[in-house]
């Protein structure tokens, strides 16, 4: 079996992966995205119980289903190949608004109840809980990691 060999041209480009943090944070965004996702389906599912009108809850699931696919698609086409400016616009809407909105209420709930021998435990609070502590820590691990050094050699290189 004859193998080809040819010459690496001008046109050639050398494609260099990711470093390690880079990839990691890559992976704890879509993990939060994921997590969202879940949470989201939670919350669909919690809703067919009459709590939510249907035309709201149709408008809540394309909402989140374009704001998620858009974060998607920053992450895998943007981010991962190091445009800074994909990574500032994570860090804001992620890092601070998201995460924001994940602990705000768990918050208010405890500096306004706080009682939590009131708490129905329930599968469905337990698997909330659950997602909801994956996804505030896939965030925070995302943030974390993409400001290290090595990452932020990466961005700086590629902007």
């Amino acid at each position: 079996m004859a193998t080809t060999q040819r010459d690496l041209t001008i046109h050639d480009t050398v494609r260099l992966e990711p470093p390690v943090r880079v990839r990691a944070a890559t992976a704890a965004w879509f993990l939060a995205v994921g997590a969202g996702v879940a949470e989201s389906v939670l919350g669909v599912i919690g809703a067919f119980d009459g709590s939510m009108a249907w035309p709201a809850l149709v408008a809540q699931i394309a909402f989140r289903a374009i704001v998620y696919g858009g974060l998607f698609v920053v992450i895998d086409r943007y981010f991962r190949l190091g445009r800074n400016w994909s990574r500032q616009l994570l860090a804001v809407l992620l890092g601070v608004i998201g995460l924001a909105t994940l602990v705000i209420r768990p918050i208010q709930w405890l500096l306004t109840n706080g009682d939590f021998g009131a708490i129905d435990v329930s599968a469905e609070l337990v698997a909330f809980a659950v997602i909801r502590s994956v996804h505030v820590m896939a965030v925070i691990t995302g943030v974390v990691l993409m400001y290290q050094p090595e990452a932020n050699r990466w961005f700086k290189a590629r902007s």
